[in-house]
């Protein structure tokens, strides 16, 4: 039925790179998805840091304690137009830059990682707070690539965009509580949620890292299919492989130098410049112009994605 609709829309008379890669409302449901994941990650990892910083005043005495700001998290309209914005910048993202930013982020999480270290605590709640646009992009990526094919994708990405938002919803009702009645509830010793976080909330940063990795091997696999989809010989696909290998290797270099010299959120912004700058370059030369419109699309995602988070950053670099 949506095929049929959308074989009425004037798609001839337009030029091509403004004609969407996917049907839009398939495209806006894996948007809606993808914002719904970065939800719950932000969520849960607010909820991680306030467990912490209770954690940390417990065993510090009244002297030794130092005032930190404290952390908060958009609610109400301004919550629910944030979260439309980056659903929105997600749809209209296609999946051939939504791939190259999500193989983008695992070749810079894994060459961070092996630098800092396997067990940097402080490394790996930087990186989650990083990873929310690029989330959004290997969940949408990764859902192009699942339900490719599919007789009724529409309704499997409902359903699929329905599960999400309940999650979603779910992991925003634990903050609230969390943020409002934790300390309270820890002490008194009567909630069982604040009970559950008190004696296993150690493991929730392990949990997300989990979740984590399995999400991005996932769209690792959908990227390179979806980007290899778009070429018809190995030679046109070597063409593109190679300059983006070489680019983004020196790229991932020059940011974990420039990470050491430069305070956390100062850094992060630069990097986020320079890395879809570069990738903006590249596209022009073996790209395509609706690259390049989504590549501008990826820098208001990840801004509007890091902008409101800074309190997170500046929490975990603390």
């Amino acid at each position: 039925m949506l095929s049929f609709i959308t074989s009425f829309l004037p798609t001839s008379y337009l030029p091509g790179w403004l004609i969407l890669d996917t049907n839009p409302v398939d495209g806006l449901l894996q948007g809606l998805v993808g914002a719904c994941g970065i939800s719950v990650l932000c969520s849960l990892l607010r909820v991680h840091l306030l467990l912490e910083e209770s954690w940390k005043d417990r065993n510090e005495t009244s002297d030794e304690r130092t005032t930190s700001r404290p952390l908060r998290s958009k609610t109400g309209l301004a919550g629910l137009l944030h979260f439309l914005f980056v659903a929105t910048l997600l749809a209209i993202v296609g999946s051939r830059v939504a791939s190259l930013v999500v193989l983008e982020f695992c070749l810079r999480a894994v060459s961070g990682w092996l630098t800092a270290g396997l067990g940097s605590r402080k490394f790996l709640q930087q990186l989650l707070v990083q990873s929310q646009f690029s989330l959004g992009c290997a969940l949408s990526c990764s859902l192009q690539f699942l339900h490719e094919g599919a007789s009724q994708r529409w309704l499997c990405l409902l359903l699929t965009a329905a599960l999400s938002w309940f999650l979603s919803r779910q992991a925003t009702g634990l903050l609230h509580h969390v943020t409002a009645l934790y300390k309270l509830h820890s002490s008194k010793g009567y909630c069982g949620i604040c009970i559950s976080l008190l004696t296993s909330g150690r493991s929730l940063l392990p949990m997300l890292c989990r979740a984590m990795i399995i999400t991005f091997t996932v769209a690792v696999v959908a990227a390179v299919s979806i980007i290899n989809q778009h070429f018809l010989s190995a030679t046109d696909a070597l063409r593109f492989w190679t300059p983006l290998t070489i680019c983004y290797t020196l790229l991932v270099v020059y940011m974990q130098e420039d990470q050491h010299r430069m305070p956390g959120s100062q850094a992060v912004l630069n990097t986020v410049v320079v890395r879809l700058g570069g990738l903006m370059v590249l596209m022009l030369t073996v790209g395509r112009w609706a690259d390049v419109l989504h590549i501008l699309m990826c820098f208001l995602g990840e801004a509007s994605c890091l902008i409101p988070t800074m309190d997170l950053l500046d929490a975990a670099s603390s």
